[in-house]
């Protein structure tokens, strides 16, 4: 049976010779709202992987509150289970500590939190859970830079998902404009904009998922004119095209700046995912040396595409990317991920870096890589 205690008698105790330990179960949007001096956030389901680190000792008491109760009450009886034998949830909780007058706070605006409003805790509150991302790693994501090349199939899941999870900052290069066909695949767009610019298109939808992040249109197709300019204001690419020629050129862009670039690219059933890192891993040309004819590889349009499958590759290309910026985990680079819808499989293979290659190989000054004007040279002009 789960003990309760009285805001009272929690006053006498915090105050007294032996204090107990005071865990706050609630999220941190609200503890962030306000919260009793000296109380240990732990979120009510993250309780049972933490409680070990906050209270080592089995055997001290614990008092646990939330806002009205309900899930001190639970998180009380986890930690019995846990086999904590001095646990009390704290009756009426947050709110009834406040109406009886008793002492709380809020949070200090030069904190943790500070670069965080209140409409931020609560949206990314999520992401503030995790060990890896928190308020540091959130604040890393609003001051981050990222760019989408183009706003079609692959753009179009990435985008939403750098949005959402709050890149401050999301550049979208496309010349394109909606079509009907379109629809089938490219989420961020709707079928009461056939005819719009896709950057003009895409920024009204995620302008309406997130207000937090500045879209950044640019309405052309990148060339060896105006690559260098665009990419050097990103700090992460996220490669969306749908042509050798524009691969290539990103590609040595990307190394002349050192940037990542996650590349992904789909056809009918399969795709690919890789990262290339501008860091000794392999690059794009490590992989494929040559661009082929423009012939040699049919578009969407030409071979068919699964409408779904672009949504998976750009959610991963999604997921390195915020990897990258939040430099957790093992990046794709020098790894190439493959993916087969029909089967449902994926499998994955080693990349190893082209010594010889005319972009990152042995003696190569990156800074000197001309940018070759690669879509006439694939289409032999």
């Amino acid at each position: 049976m789960i003990q309760e205690i009285e805001i009272a008698e929690v006053a006498t105790r915090l105050a007294g010779d032996v204090r107990p330990i005071l865990i706050d179960v609630r999220e941190i949007d609200e503890h962030a709202a306000g919260f009793i001096t000296g109380a240990l956030l732990i979120p009510q389901d993250l309780l049972a992987a933490r409680i070990d680190a906050a209270a080592p000792d089995k055997r001290v008491q614990i008092i646990v509150y939330c806002a009205s109760g309900v899930r001190s009450a639970l998180a009380a009886r986890t930690l019995a289970d846990l086999g904590y034998g001095d646990v009390r949830s704290m009756r009426g909780g947050f709110i009834a500590w406040q109406r009886a007058g008793q002492a709380w706070i809020i949070p200090p605006t030069d904190g943790a939190t500070a670069s965080l409003n209140a409409d931020q805790l609560s949206r990314y509150s999520r992401h503030l859970r995790l060990p890896e991302v928190g308020v540091e790693g959130q604040r890393r994501l609003l001051d981050a830079r990222v760019l989408c090349v183009g706003a079609g199939g692959l753009g179009s899941p990435a985008s939403l998902y750098l949005a959402a999870a709050g890149i401050g900052t999301l550049g979208i290069i496309d010349d394109d404009v909606v079509d009907l066909s379109n629809l089938q695949r490219q989420i961020v767009h709707g079928s009461d904009r056939v005819g719009m610019a896709k950057v003009d298109s895409a920024q009204q939808t995620l302008a309406g998922l997130n207000p937090d992040v500045s879209v950044v249109k640019i309405r052309a197709r990148l060339c060896p004119e105006n690559a260098l300019a665009v990419l050097a204001d990103y700090d992460v690419i996220v490669d969306g095209s749908d042509n050798f020629a524009t691969r290539y050129l990103i590609n040595d862009v990307a190394l002349r700046l050192g940037m990542p670039v996650v590349h992904a690219s789909i056809y009918r059933f399969e795709g690919q995912l890789t990262v290339f890192s501008a860091a000794g891993a392999p690059c794009y040309r490590c992989l494929f040396p040559k661009p082929p004819p423009a012939d040699a590889s049919p578009s969407c349009q030409d071979a068919g595409v699964l409408g779904m499958l672009p949504g998976v590759m750009g959610v991963l290309q999604a997921t390195e990317a915020i990897k990258l910026v939040l430099g957790i985990g093992d990046s794709l680079a020098g790894r190439l991920v493959l993916y087969d819808a029909l089967s449902m499989r994926f499998s994955e293979f080693q990349l190893s870096r082209d010594l010889n290659c005319p972009a990152c190989g042995v003696g190569v000054d990156r800074a000197e890589i001309p940018l070759v004007d690669y879509a006439a040279f694939c289409s032999g002009k």
